[in-house]
């Protein structure tokens, strides 16, 4: 497999007031929760919005490894639908001392630049700071991390809507070529 040199930028948000909401999408979105029975849906969604920018360990892992990771309680994910299709994916993933991690965030290669990006970002960050968590403090800082292989419009996205960077490390990856993916008529 080639190796490329990658950016790994982790970004944060310290205070909800810091959220600068996106631009309506051109279409209404709605967001559906997953559960550890709607595997084969986030592994084929997350599948098809990662096989373009290299995401490698996901698409690898069983049905079962889905079922176990969508029902760890610490870890809420959605798929954004835009007219009865699947588009997107938010994983949400709560950790120590009230951190939340947006640990999946993407959108099918059809609507990158569609302005759908934006506004599933700003849901995405309203619920890391107001859902109510299970046997936990209130959230404090909700971050996540891009790289350089993502989609060119994530880190743009991301400082537009508040985040700011904390911190950047320079990282080889091994790289495949992406999977077919099963297209959209969106």
């Amino acid at each position: 497999m080639p190796t490329v040199d990658q950016t790994i930028t982790y970004l944060e948000m310290t205070a909800r007031d810091q959220l600068v909401p996106g631009r309506s999408p051109p279409a209404p979105v709605e967001l559906r929760e997953l559960d550890s029975e709607s595997v084969a849906l986030a592994h084929s969604t997350y599948a098809r919005i990662g096989a373009p920018h290299h995401w490698t360990e996901r698409p690898e892992w069983s049905l079962d490894r889905w079922r176990d990771q969508l029902g760890r309680p610490e870890i809420r994910a959605w798929i954004a639908w835009v007219d009865d299709r699947p588009v997107g994916m938010v994983e949400l993933e709560r950790q120590g001392d009230g951190d939340v991690e947006i640990s999946v965030f993407g959108l099918i290669p059809e609507l990158a630049g569609r302005r759908f990006g934006g506004h599933l970002l700003t849901v995405a960050v309203r619920l890391a700071w107001e859902l109510d968590w299970p046997a936990s403090t209130r959230t404090r800082r909700v971050w996540l991390h891009t790289s350089t292989l993502d989609h060119p419009h994530a880190l743009p996205n991301y400082e537009a809507r508040g985040f700011r960077v904390i911190r950047r490390v320079d990282r080889p990856r091994e790289i495949s070529e992406p999977r077919e993916t099963r297209g959209s008529d969106l």
